[in-house]
């Protein structure tokens, strides 16, 4: 047997001592964990929500790190939108912070999809959607309505048309409000307005916003009555719907509908704003009836939205009351608001302008210049409207050229149709041409329009061709370009011109607008066309006509028959004047006028010369204040004169 030798350790054995416990962590569930971490992103959600600078963000970024929340998607989100409304571009902090994630949900794609957007980047916004999808993840409602919105910011509709290819690709988009909303916005932006109702019709369920974006692009392309049909048949209006046909009316020029609209608007206890009234003074303001103007002077103020402290309802009441002829009324807002910018003043500047208190407009335009208040490109075309409207040559030029120098408003086209304008009534027609064939922008329509008035006035024909020219070639379709210098040959007895201006009108299908006016009396609105006869009250309107017209024979009063372009005879031509529409809305005023009352009449054209020395005739024989309202400025007749000088 085999001895086995053993080695032993002498070293003496250690005691050991006895072991204490470890404390051990208290069990947590992870239910509680989980409840303890949204509190955390809640509370980190809601201080990002009032982060407005760059520094806050970074600290709120530390602390989600330092809390272990960089991965977690929903914070990050959150993260990214507040960089992108505070202008940070997106290849920069977001798309680091982005990277960060190894697992992007869709709501934090469509986060930097939607950063692209904001930015204009389209290709980039769509470049994170090529991605998002290579990885396997599926898109949401945000990520299509924020590519839509990308579309409509840059009027890329061949892209849109192919996102929304993608919505039907994939599916389930179909029924989505927000993604079927974003969708016809951005057809309507681009100008598809066929296809945004195709968008419509196809929705299975629709918003008030769906109706709404339709209704407010139907108005802007002027077609009312499919606006219309659209409203009616909503059901539940707000006051945003209301808003949008009221303020589409008074656009379209429809008048009497953005009344009527609005008053239902009331009738059906729905509440108004700022945007409303502005759409409703803008009727009343192309309406030119006073009445009205009172009425929703009224409303405005009940509604809390008076001119007083409102400067935007204020402005739009000064503007108000001067186009209809109550340029008191309007000053008299104008000094009662407590604040005044530079649109209140620009509208009074205008209104004194155009009612021919040239020296009125000046003095308020040097009064501004002593406040705070900057002028602007409008208020510039106020106070030069005033110079041409009064003759004031020097005083106009001088203003023009301090337009860039002092005030740093370089002189648009519409500055030049002024200067024309001014150059051109004082009968400096060289000086006028030379100025639109010279100046530094391209010319539009309304400085050769400018041009071919100037010539009407001081019977130039040469010089009107030249303007009527290039009128054709910028306005084909106005025909009122061509019918001005029909005129102006015909007052030259250039009658071969006439006829040959004549078919080419007829060879491109122009028709001739009628005139028309209308006068406010006791009794309401009263419109009239020129050579109308079918009023119920003709007879009587003829037989004043004719009484009037016989007393002011009595004072040397001989019809201008050069105001006629039509190759008639004399007594034609009488017939012709004496039919002319602010006549037939004169004589009826003198019928039903309050009397005493100032008759304020409004024409859709130029007054001829011989209804205007017909209303200065009037207006001494009468004894009644008369103004007239035509396209190009207000006429205060009194005591045989008017306050244009003859100087129109």
């Amino acid at each position: 047997m085999q001895n086995l030798s053993r080695k032993f350790s002498t070293l003496p054995i250690p005691k050991l001592s006895p072991s204490h416990p470890q404390p051990t962590k208290p069990f947590i569930p992870y239910s509680e964990i989980q409840h303890c971490r949204k509190i955390l992103e809640h509370k980190i959600i809601t201080i990002l929500d009032v982060c407005n600078t760059l520094n806050h963000v970074k600290q709120v970024h530390a602390h989600v790190i330092g809390n272990g929340l960089s991965q977690y998607s929903y914070v990050i989100t959150k993260l990214v939108r507040t960089l992108t409304k505070l202008g940070v571009p997106v290849p920069t902090y977001p798309e680091l912070v982005f990277r960060q994630v190894l697992h992007p949900n869709p709501f934090l794609w469509a986060a930097m999809i939607r950063g692209c957007a904001i930015e204009g980047t389209l290709s980039e916004a769509v470049k994170y959607y090529g991605l998002m999808r290579r990885e396997g993840t599926g898109p949401v409602s945000f990520t299509f309505s924020a590519l839509f919105k990308a579309c409509g910011s840059v009027l890329d509709v061949g892209l849109g048309r192919q996102i929304h290819a993608q919505t039907v690709l994939i599916g389930g988009f179909a029924a989505d409000l927000y993604v079927g909303n974003t969708m016809i916005d951005m057809y309507l932006k681009c100008g598809f307005l066929d296809c945004g109702r195709k968008v419509f019709d196809e929705m299975p369920e629709r918003d008030v916003v769906s109706w709404t974006e339709l209704i407010v692009a139907y108005a802007k392309s002027g077609d009312m009555e499919s606006a219309r049909e659209l409203f009616e048949d909503l059901s539940l209006k707000d006051m945003v719907v209301w808003t949008a046909m009221v303020t589409g009316y008074a656009q379209n020029s429809m008048l009497k509908e953005a009344l009527d609209c609005f008053e239902r608007m009331r009738g059906a206890g729905v509440g108004l704003d700022e945007v409303t009234l502005l759409g409703v003074v803008s009727a009343c303001a192309q309406l030119g009836a006073t009445r009205y103007a009172d009425w929703v002077r009224d409303i405005a103020e009940e509604s809390g939205f008076g001119a007083t402290e409102n400067v935007l309802v204020g402005s739009a009441l000064i503007d108000m009351y001067s186009k209809c002829g109550s340029l008191d009324d309007a000053y008299n807002i104008f000094q009662g608001m407590k604040q005044r910018n530079v649109f209140s003043y620009s509208s009074m500047i205008w209104g004194f302008a155009v009612h021919g208190n040239a020296n009125a407009a000046i003095g308020l335009f040097h009064e501004m210049l002593t406040t705070d208040v900057r002028p602007n490109r409008v208020t510039f075309i106020g106070v030069l409207t005033a110079c041409s409207h009064a003759g004031m040559v020097d005083q106009g030029r001088q203003l023009f050229a301090t337009m860039e120098k002092y005030y740093n408003v370089t002189p648009s086209a519409d500055h030049y149709t002024c200067m024309v304008d001014l150059l051109g009534r004082a009968g400096r027609l060289e000086e006028a041409l030379e100025l639109a064939e010279t100046m530094p922008i391209d010319a539009h329509g309304g400085v050769w329009g400018a041009l071919l008035g100037a010539c009407r006035i001081h019977k130039n024909p040469d010089i009107a061709q030249i303007a009527a020219s290039h009128l054709f070639e910028l306005e084909p379709n106005n025909i009122g370009n061509y019918v001005m210098l029909s005129n102006i040959y015909a007052s030259a007895g250039r009658w071969g011109d006439v006829s040959s201006v004549r078919k080419l009108m007829r060879e491109k299908g122009l028709k001739k607008n009628p005139a028309y006016s209308w006068v406010e009396t006791k009794n309401g609105h009263e419109k009239f066309c020129a050579g109308e006869t079918s009023h119920p009250e003709y007879n009587k309107i003829k037989k004043a006509l004719d009484d009037l017209l016989n007393r002011l024979q009595d004072l040397g009063y001989r019809p201008n028959l050069n105001s006629v372009d039509y190759d008639v005879g004399d007594k034609e031509k009488m017939r012709i004047l004496m039919a002319h529409s602010e006549k037939l809305a004169l004589a009826y005023a003198l019928l039903y006028a309050v009397s005493g009352s100032t008759i304020k009449i409004a024409k859709n054209i130029r007054i001829c010369e011989d209804c205007h020395a017909f209303m200065c005739g009037a207006s001494r024989v009468t004894g009644r204040h008369i103004i007239v309202r035509d396209n190009m400025r207000f006429h205060h007749f009194e005591n045989g004169t008017c306050n244009c000088g003859n100087f129109w």
